[in-house]
């Protein structure tokens, strides 16, 4: 299929994107890279510079588009607490106007890369896409405007859409001798934080809390593989079902706590990593575990890297390949 990728210089779009050309299909990038990485994008795809606003000027009704994969976003949650005027602007008008695009184009179909923190603070484990919808954040908020856009979308246009909401991503794709990976600017997630600490680039690592009524007293996450994750995407594109907007959520369906990720980290880096206990952080819910029972079910999705050894032994290579420079 001819394909755009919004937001495929970045960390998961720019995986997809790899995949999708592996694939076979004809991929368009469109990425301004206010945060993305040019050195991230795939070299045979077409790369447009502009923002998500101006998607239009690339999906016109001649242009030939047959499916829109859409990852463009801001996703820092403490910075959109703190300037939510651009994550409503970014997240929700833009990938409003990318919708307006794809209804004008008649493009037949849309994956869009929603997040698991759209349901907050959960009261059911493992959570299940019927779970209660209450985000905690702006950066859930925005998200779950988009969701609740495409259904409306769908119903009344009879557009194909699927969202898949992420819980924790981490690792990287090796392809070709090559690795493509994690890199924020600033990092908040915890793998990228602790290798930092593993290859002396960052003192120590914060842990926020240590007396959760867990069994070593961290908070419990689910982590998925990025290569899942984008193997997840390219199912749901040929999933996708006219008239309806299917929702999945994607993980390992078991929890890791901060200390088991950290211990991990050591013996894959063979690497100390200084940690230092601060007080627990407002809102971060004990445990966050997805249950991913529908995309196996409907999308025959069954994760090929499940292990945190998989996620972090990757996200490692990356790091000292491409951030590093070692091989």
């Amino acid at each position: 299929m001819k394909l755009l990728v919004t937001g495929g210089a970045g960390y998961i779009g720019s995986v997809v994107t790899r995949m999708l050309l592996d694939s076979g299909h004809d991929v368009t990038v469109l990425d301004d890279l206010r945060t993305g990485h040019r050195e991230a994008l795939a070299p045979e795809a077409t790369h447009v510079d502009l923002p998500i606003h101006e998607a239009a000027r690339v999906l016109t009704p001649d242009a030939g588009f047959e499916g829109v994969l859409h990852f463009a976003a801001l996703i820092a949650a403490g910075e959109s607490m703190v300037k939510p005027e651009l994550y409503w602007d970014t997240n929700t008008i833009g990938s409003l106007a990318l919708i307006n695009a794809v209804r004008a184009a008649r493009v037949p179909r849309m994956v869009f890369s929603s997040t698991a923190a759209v349901y907050g603070n959960p009261t059911e484990l493992p959570i299940p896409e019927t779970a209660v919808k209450a985000p905690t954040n702006t950066y859930g908020a925005t998200k779950l405007a988009v969701d609740m856009a495409l259904t409306s979308e769908a119903i009344a246009h009879d557009r194909a859409a699927v969202s898949l909401r992420y819980f924790n991503v981490a690792g990287a794709y090796l392809h070709g001798g090559r690795t493509i990976g994690e890199r924020h600017d600033p990092e908040t997630h915890l793998i990228p934080l602790a290798l930092q600490v593993a290859a002396g680039k960052r003192e120590k690592l914060q842990l926020f809390g240590d007396d959760y009524p867990t069994v070593d007293g961290t908070c419990v996450r689910d982590y998925i593989h990025v290569e899942d994750l984008a193997r997840a995407h390219l199912l749901a594109l040929t999933a996708a079902v006219p008239g309806q907007h299917r929702i999945y959520n994607l993980g390992n369906g078991s929890g890791f706590t901060v200390k088991q990720v950290i211990d991990v980290v050591r013996e894959v880096t063979g690497h100390p990593v200084p940690v230092e206990v601060s007080p627990r952080r407002e809102g971060d819910p004990v445990e966050l575990v997805a249950s991913s029972a529908l995309a196996r079910e409907e999308l025959g999705w069954v994760p090929e890297k499940p292990t945190l050894r998989d996620m972090v032994g990757d996200a490692w290579a990356f790091y000292r390949d491409q951030v590093l420079g070692q091989r």
